[in-house]
């Protein structure tokens, strides 16, 4: 909303004369237009927050105002202008009011958190008094003045305690624009929402606490009535004044707590906060740990469950997140790879279909489809078209070459290679995964789309030029996923003695462990030995292990630095034992 039309904080009300409406004790110079040394226009001070103070004491003492009448009810008016309409929430931890209000000068909403003196008898954490601690939440807001970003609300106006028409108990309040929409109690309170929508939704408030972060702020978006959800599904903070013991990672917690609350319908940190937005507490195990998302309702991706738990868990616990830039990277990445994979149906998620979605419900009322929508639909079912008549192709040269008596041996490792008996066709009947040279190779990831399946076979095309790679991540292992694999299946159990990795990813951790089956789950496989890629090639031994069918390589540690982290193998030759 434009303010162009915003009289400055302390400008008069209509019909009123700027003596009149003065604070006393105002400190601020009131310098005449002649008098600017800069070309902003006169209503471009109406878009920078303003702070209301109390008389100074080396100033003349103004004449005597009555006192203001104690405590905040609906349709109190603070500082003669923001009229209080509705409370909305509360923060006994900070001595915090979320109300809605009205700015009864530009006619708008306005959000308004209210420092109130805290009762008689209460306790907190740290030593300040109420004033010193007021004024520390009052100077926090007056930095974050300039701070603009739309995954939060914009400051307005600052109240210091003391300034004219503020309650006597009250020790400072902030005015920010309204969010419209709807708080995270009411969002939730209509059913499960989807998973995705739930990272698109917190996206916008994880770039606002990495942008304040960076600029030394802090949002204070771990309490669940301060977080308000857009008509268009973005989260933004509603409510300023965060707490004065709140750090960068409460703000990360906090990011962790929104995106658990959008999943699972509770919010996993106070549970006395939850109580007053109306939200159930997390459930937790007997040990005290979060149940993650998935437990408690299907679809969630992987990627969700480990960012929950890496930002709410405790610190340095295996994966814990530590920033809010990370919060973002991640939640960019899983809709980036939502959007890429469109065209599939989705995994069921317990959540009926809405009418934007591209998959519907059968027997669903589809609503007048737009035409931009159609367009797209068009051209990307076109090109799934032109990729299933190459898939079509590749497997008919293959069934083709199955049939053909010459060709490479079936198995490959070193020694006496085993031959298929005459007239049986070289491809093994394996589990799982496109077969070359008597090998079924796939790319192992239980938990999510995995990483470049269609490259796995180029890990045993005798091509060193070719390799399977992991995608890039910006945070190691375990903090997105807690590895990922290629598993490799034999025609039938083989003993070996060593397996040789090439690869160019200095520092890969492999862990090489035997599975019952291609699509066994990692608790069901035994891990034999782990090993450290160097540049090249990187013998393995596996002396005195059992004979195996199914062999995976399990990456835990991918190679990188701070930045990116991913790894890749050109080859790997496996050596039969005793040969």
């Amino acid at each position: 909303m434009s303010e162009l039309a915003s009289p400055p904080s302390g400008a008069a009300a209509p019909g009123e004369s700027a003596d009149d409406t003065a604070a006393p004790g105002d400190t601020a110079p009131r310098v005449p237009e002649q008098q600017r040394t800069d070309d902003r226009p006169a209503e471009q001070d109406a878009e920078q927050p303003t702070v209301r103070t109390a008389p100074a004491t080396d100033l003349p003492t103004a004449p005597a105002v009555p006192p203001v009448p104690s405590g905040t009810i609906a349709g109190s008016l603070l500082a003669s202008r923001y009229r209080l309409r509705t409370r909305v929430g509360t923060d006994p931890a900070a001595c915090a009011e979320f109300w809605r209000a009205e700015d009864t000068i530009l006619r708008r909403d306005v959000a308004v958190t209210v420092l109130r003196r805290p009762a008689p008898g209460a306790v907190f954490d740290d030593d300040l008094t109420d004033v010193a601690r007021a004024e520390q939440m009052v100077v926090r807001a007056l930095r974050s003045g300039s701070f603009e970003h739309n995954g939060c609300a914009r400051l307005l106006d600052v109240l210091t305690p003391g300034a004219a028409s503020v309650p006597d108990d009250v020790l400072g309040a902030a005015v920010t624009e309204w969010v419209p929409g709807r708080s995270l109690g009411e969002v939730v309170a209509d059913g499960l929402v989807k998973p995705l929508a739930a990272a698109r939704a917190v996206a916008p408030l994880a770039a606002a606490a990495e942008a304040a972060h960076r600029h030394g702020l802090v949002l204070g978006c771990d309490h669940p009535q301060r977080v308000r959800i857009t008509p268009d599904g973005r989260a933004q903070l509603c409510f300023a004044m965060p707490r004065s013991d709140v750090t960068p990672a409460d703000d990360v917690r906090g990011l962790g707590a929104v995106l658990y609350t959008l999943l699972t319908s509770h919010w996993p940190l106070s549970s006395a906060d939850a109580a007053r937005a109306g939200l159930a507490a997390a459930e937790r195990t007997a040990g005290g740990a979060l149940l993650p998302p998935s437990e408690l309702r299907p679809g969630v991706p992987v990627e969700l469950d480990t960012l929950t738990s890496g930002t709410l868990g405790p610190d340095g616990a295996p994966g814990h997140v530590h920033t809010a830039a990370a919060v973002q990277r991640l939640l960019t990445e899983v809709v980036a790879e939502d959007d890429r994979m469109a065209l599939f149906p989705p995994a069921h998620d317990g959540v009926p279909s809405s009418p934007e979605d591209v998959w519907q419900d059968r027997g669903r009322t589809i609503s007048p489809p737009d035409p931009q929508r159609r367009r797209k639909m068009t051209i990307a079912l076109t090109a799934l078209g032109a990729a299933v008549l190459m898939v079509l192709g590749y497997l008919g040269v293959q069934l083709g070459d199955m049939f053909v008596e010459s060709g490479g041996p079936p198995i490959v490792v070193e020694g006496e290679p085993v031959q298929p008996e005459q007239g049986q066709p070289q491809v093994v009947p394996a589990p799982a995964g496109p077969a070359v040279g008597g090998l079924a190779v796939e790319v192992y990831d239980k938990g999510g789309d995995p990483d470049n399946a269609e490259r796995a076979t180029r890990i045993i095309d005798h091509d060193p030029a070719t390799a399977w790679n992991t995608s890039t991540y910006y945070q190691q292992f375990p903090v997105y996923r807690p590895g990922i694999g290629i598993m490799v299946s034999f025609a039938s159990a083989v003993q070996l003695s060593e397996l040789t990795i090439e690869s160019r990813s200095r520092g890969t951790v492999i862990e090489v462990r035997s599975a019952p089956s291609a699509d066994a789950p990692l608790s069901e496989t035994e891990k034999i030995t782990e090993a450290t890629l160097g540049s090249g090639r990187t013998p393995v031994s596996l002396d005195g292990s059992q004979p195996v069918e199914h062999v995976l390589l399990w990456i835990t540690k991918l190679s990188g630095d701070d930045s990116s982290y991913s790894s890749e193998i050109s080859e790997v030759e496996f050596h039969r034992a005793g040969a």
